[in-house]
């Protein structure tokens, strides 16, 4: 045993029938060697294959476990927040329940945080051969293009899978924001922080649900939550629309003068016009990203809403 402190452990399930209970298993040997205070808190979000009636059963025989029910699917952000404000652990591990987050890798982050660290994440140096490479080099080139834009500095090829110490997820629990995400709120508290070293393995079962759409939808969410630059590349974008306008008139004018017989092009015309809406469509829709999530903060709904809490530890 490391300690005696609670541990909860929260993994976020979306169409997992197949990894649950090999999950379950594994987090089981895992937190044992750690506590013997823990539980673990699946999150469902929905899912309409069986992954319902398997954590069902697994909760009937594991007063540990805690299941929570989404009314519809909220989101893996918000899964992950739904089950932060479940936890009741002196720390929480937050993982998806694919098995690509390691559960064996929770003893080495315990051990950090029991140095002292108050929040300890997995950094995934390597994946497995059948990510494949282009994926591996957009994935890490995404953190170094957030890490370029944003006001903060989220750590290279560092994903949700982590530990947080109960203070931390107090404070990002607390904040009112609706449009999560996890890893850069994680930052943005700050507090005593290390990562550790892990290979990325396949998914134990099934495909991912994601596809480019949604990855792109992620980082979208991410750069315009933490990040300004964007508004500020308006204003460079109509300068430099200024400056080549005002060359061109110049040039025009000099053109004119010279030869004032001389044609005047329809194409100019045409490259003009389009260069201007150009620029006014890419200005309207880094605006538009932006008025979008004022929109979704100031309506106040909820990040999710939960239909159903099995063995609800905090009713105890």
């Amino acid at each position: 045993m490391l300690t005696r402190k609670k541990i909860s452990v929260v993994p976020i399930v979306y169409y997992e029938e197949g990894n649950i209970e090999e999950l379950y298993k594994r987090l089981k040997t895992v937190l044992k060697k750690i506590t013997p205070n823990f539980e673990i808190i699946y999150v469902c979000n929905d899912s309409t294959d069986n992954s319902e009636e398997i954590l069902r059963k697994l909760a009937k025989k594991d007063k540990q476990l805690t299941v929570v029910f989404h009314s519809r699917n909220f989101g893996p952000q918000n899964s992950f927040t739904t089950g932060m404000k479940q936890a009741i652990g002196d720390a929480v591990v937050i993982m998806d329940g694919d098995l690509q987050d390691p559960p064996e890798l929770i003893e080495e982050f315990a051990k950090k945080w029991l140095e002292g660290f108050e929040v300890v994440y997995g950094i995934r140096r390597e994946r497995t051969r059948n990510f494949g490479a282009i994926w591996e080099f957009i994935h890490h080139l995404f953190y170094v293009v957030f890490n370029k834009l944003s006001y903060i500095k989220v750590p290279l090829d560092a994903g949700d899978f982590s530990l947080m110490d109960k203070k931390v997820v107090d404070h990002i629990n607390s904040l009112p924001e609706k449009d999560r995400f996890i890893r850069g709120l994680r930052a943005w508290v700050g507090f005593k922080q290390t990562g550790v070293s892990y290979i990325r393995p396949n998914r134990f079962w099934g495909q991912s649900s994601n596809n480019f759409i949604s990855n792109l939808n992620w980082a979208k969410q991410a750069i315009f939550s933490f990040s300004y630059l964007p508004l500020e590349w308006i204003f460079y974008l109509a300068m430099s629309s200024f400056a080549v306008s005002f060359l061109a008139i110049i040039f025009y004018i000099i053109w004119y003068i010279i030869k004032p017989d001389a044609p005047r092009g329809f194409l100019t015309i045409l490259v003009a016009v389009l260069f201007i809406g150009s620029i006014q469509l890419i200005t309207l829709s880094i605006i538009s990203e932006y008025l979008r999530r004022i929109f979704e903060e100031v309506k106040g709904r909820p990040t999710a809403i939960v239909r159903e809490i099995i063995n609800n530890h905090r009713k105890k």
